[in-house]
Formats: structure tokens, C-alpha cells, sequence
């Protein structure tokens, strides 16, 4: 179990995911909205020269939370010792959603015609060791990308980038409960069974029952610029070092082609 203090050392309460990004000031933030604005080949799919440049900005910020995803899910599994005691339904969980997210990135990229700007990634202390840390900092991304997505919903000037936008969020909240389902089987060697998990709100959540929610969390956010303020001590090194990550060592996105659970699943189009 974790107490407030560890949170707070952690970084994983509100004022240190998202506030202390905004205490860097507009001007840090220059160079990641100015990829934000990159422009990308032609696309097969899409016609990426007539793409709204505020849609783009959403959606390469979206590109940049699918790869912290990405990486995020990768290293649990591949990393995290506790992984291996976790059962076999909260193993299969984590995989599907390692290939949910890429695919999910994919698509993003095929809009925008240009990858991630950012392939390298920071995290919080003992992040992969430590069930707890591991599973805050999974609900608090899974928190603030179904709200990033849903800046996407509420701004998006097609109704095709409205409606992929929500279905993408949809998979989102899957995987906010089902990483909130994790926590009370984590192992006693582990630490386990967690009580509480902490979101992207800083405050101690019972993970009874694992879909808490009646309607998503909005974060209050309204702009893209809100969830690139929360994404960046991730992928800052001066950012990540403000908001007490572990700067010494770094996590690579490494893309690949995924395999989602079952056809019926798969995108299919833009149109729906």
C-alpha cells in the first residue's frame, strides 16, 4: 500500500503530473508544440495536405500518448518481475492491450504521415519493480489519454475524427478498469493485494469495484495543449527531472505489427 507521502515523492499526484508541466512555462513547451504543427506526406488513406492543422496537433499529441503506451505495456511484461505471478486472464489483459495500443498508433501515424516525435521515455522511481508505482502511473496515463480523447471528441472538425476518436477512448476505458482489476491480484511476495490505486487525480482510489466510473473523467481538459503539459515530463529529461522521475535511464518505443485479439475488433475504416 502507498500513503500520500510516497505519492507526493513519486510524483503521482495531480500537482506533480499536472501542474508542475505548467510551471515550466509556455516557452519549454515551444519545441514540442512546434512538432505538434510538422506536416507529413501524402496519405492513401486521408488527404494529410488538407488536414486541419488543430486536428493534426491532437492527434500527433495522440501518436505521442499510443507510443508512451506502447512502451508502457511492453516493459510491464517484459520487465516487471511481478508480471510473471500475476494470473493467466490479467496476463492475457496486458498483451491484448500492448497490440490495442499499437494499433491505435498506427492509425494516428497513417493520418499525419510522420511518426512520433518523441521515442524515448521517463518514468517515476521503481516504475516496472514496484506493483503500486506500476499501476498508478498505468491508471494515470489510461486517465489522461481517455481524456486527451476526449479533447478529440469535443474539438475535432470532421465527424469521422470524432467518431475514431471516441472508439479509441472507448479501449481506453476498457483498459483503465481492467488495469484497476489487476491490483487486487497482485502477489503477497509483490506486496499484493492492493487496496487503492492512484490516478491521474492524486487521490487513493479503492480498486473495488474496478469500474468505478459512471461517466469518464474529463480532467477538465478542453485543449490538446493540456494533455501535451501532462505528457511531457515523460518525455522531457529537464521535465522529468522537475517532476522527481528516474532520469538515469530511459525506455524506447520499439513499434511493431500488431495482432488484435479478433478480427471483429480490427478498425476497419474511418467511416465507422
Amino acid at each position: 500500500m502507498i500513503n500520500k507521502s510516497n505519492i507526493n515523492s513519486t510524483g503521482l499526484d495531480r500537482r506533480s503530473f499536472l501542474a508542475r508541466a505548467s510551471l515550466m512555462g509556455v516557452a519549454s513547451l515551444l519545441p514540442f508544440t512546434a512538432l505538434l504543427r510538422a506536416s507529413g506526406e501524402e496519405s492513401n488513406r486521408m488527404r494529410r495536405s488538407s488536414l486541419n492543422p488543430d486536428d493534426r496537433n491532437i492527434i500527433v499529441a495522440a501518436e505521442i500518448a499510443e507510443a508512451l503506451a506502447v512502451t508502457t505495456y511492453m516493459n510491464i511484461i517484459n520487465n516487471s518481475p511481478f508480471y510473471t505471478r500475476l494470473p493467466a486472464a490479467d496476463q492475457s489483459y496486458l498483451t491484448a492491450a500492448l497490440q490495442e495500443e499499437m494499433s491505435h498508433y498506427l492509425i494516428e501515424e497513417s493520418v499525419t504521415g510522420m511518426k512520433t516525435p518523441y521515442t524515448k521515455f521517463y518514468y517515476p522511481p521503481n516504475m516496472f519493480l514496484d506493483p503500486q508505482t506500476t499501476l498508478n502511473i498505468l491508471v494515470t496515463l489510461e486517465d489522461a489519454f481517455i481524456a486527451a480523447y476526449l479533447v478529440g471528441v469535443r474539438n475535432f472538425t470532421t465527424a469521422d475524427l470524432r467518431v475514431t476518436a471516441a472508439r479509441i477512448m472507448g479501449i481506453e476505458s476498457d483498459h483503465r478498469s481492467l488495469a484497476r482489476v489487476i491490483g487486487a491480484d497482485i502477489d503477497p511476495q509483490d506486496g499484493g493485494p492492493l487496496t487503492t490505486i492512484t490516478g491521474a487525480q492524486g487521490v487513493p482510489e479503492s480498486i473495488t469495484p474496478a469500474n468505478n466510473n459512471g461517466y469518464e473523467r474529463t480532467l477538465e481538459w478542453t485543449n490538446i495543449s493540456q494533455a501535451v503539459a501532462a505528457l511531457t515530463p515523460f518525455v522531457d529529461i529537464k521535465a522529468a527531472h522537475k517532476a522527481r522521475f528516474d532520469t538515469s535511464v530511459s525506455f524506447d518505443f520499439e513499434p511493431f505489427t500488431p495482432t488484435l485479439p479478433t478480427g471483429m475488433g480490427d478498425f476497419i475504416s474511418f467511416g465507422g
